[in-house]
């Protein structure tokens, strides 16, 4: 009996397990509440009280430094009680294939249409870079951050308040990029949102479409591909 071509595209794949979605979660909730009252305050609000200060009776300083350390401690826990999976991050980031270079000269219009070169890691190559950009700014916040915290004044606090602005400048767009490219709303990246929501599953047509490569490897690894292999063989 043959399988509906059609019917086989809506099937779907886990892309991410509950681990990495509640941290993805716990990581955006908090960087999301730290821009949100770090560029209230550096545009000059601090005598007046954000939406969220007023929410939860608190000054939006000491939300920020609150909500800073609860993301420090997220980050910590991530990388020690998921140091797998932070490494496959860390090294499938930092790898580049000879491929590369075409995907990259397609992206622009197949960002619209779909059509992506082909790729055979983990993360699409521009997830890549924008996974180095993002750890080493959010790594550079943390530790300017807790510089800021930890000195009252002088040169010391001067330099780190100075790394910690340019941090945030630099990381503010590159998250908004994420974030419009992650929740599906350029065509070319429909459906991947379900990658980090309601179970981490999407349909294997989007996972064929952006990540062509990880879905191969997975459906070879799957219990029905080694019997495959094996009958092959």
């Amino acid at each position: 009996m043959t399988t509906d071509p059609a019917t086989e595209s809506d099937r779907t794949i886990e892309r991410n397990n509950a681990r990495t979605r509640w941290l993805h979660a716990a990581v955006y909730l908090t960087v999301l509440i730290l821009l949100f009252t770090g560029w209230w305050l550096t545009l000059g609000q601090e005598g007046r009280p954000s939406v969220l200060a007023r929410l939860v009776d608190r000054p939006d300083t000491e939300i920020h430094t609150n909500v800073g350390w609860v993301f420090a401690a997220v980050a910590g826990l991530g990388v020690v009680l998921g140091w797998r999976a932070a490494w496959t991050l860390l090294s499938d980031s930092v790898r580049f294939r000879r491929g590369d270079l075409r995907w990259f000269l397609r992206w622009p219009a197949a960002a619209f249409t779909g059509r992506f070169g082909r790729h055979d890691g983990h993360f699409d190559p521009g997830q890549r870079i924008a996974n180095i950009v993002m750890i080493g700014l959010l790594a550079t916040l943390i530790v300017s951050g807790i510089g800021l915290w930890s000195v009252s004044g002088g040169p010391a606090f001067v330099w780190y308040r100075r790394v910690h602005l340019w941090s945030t400048y630099l990381f503010t767009p590159v998250i908004i990029g994420h974030v419009l490219i992650a929740a599906g709303i350029l065509p070319g990246y429909r459906g991947v949102w379900r990658a980090m929501h309601l179970g981490g599953r999407l349909r294997r047509r989007d996972a064929a479409r952006v990540w062509p490569g990880w879905l191969d490897r997975t459906d070879a690894e799957s219990p029905a591909g080694k019997d495959a292999e094996r009958s092959d063989a």
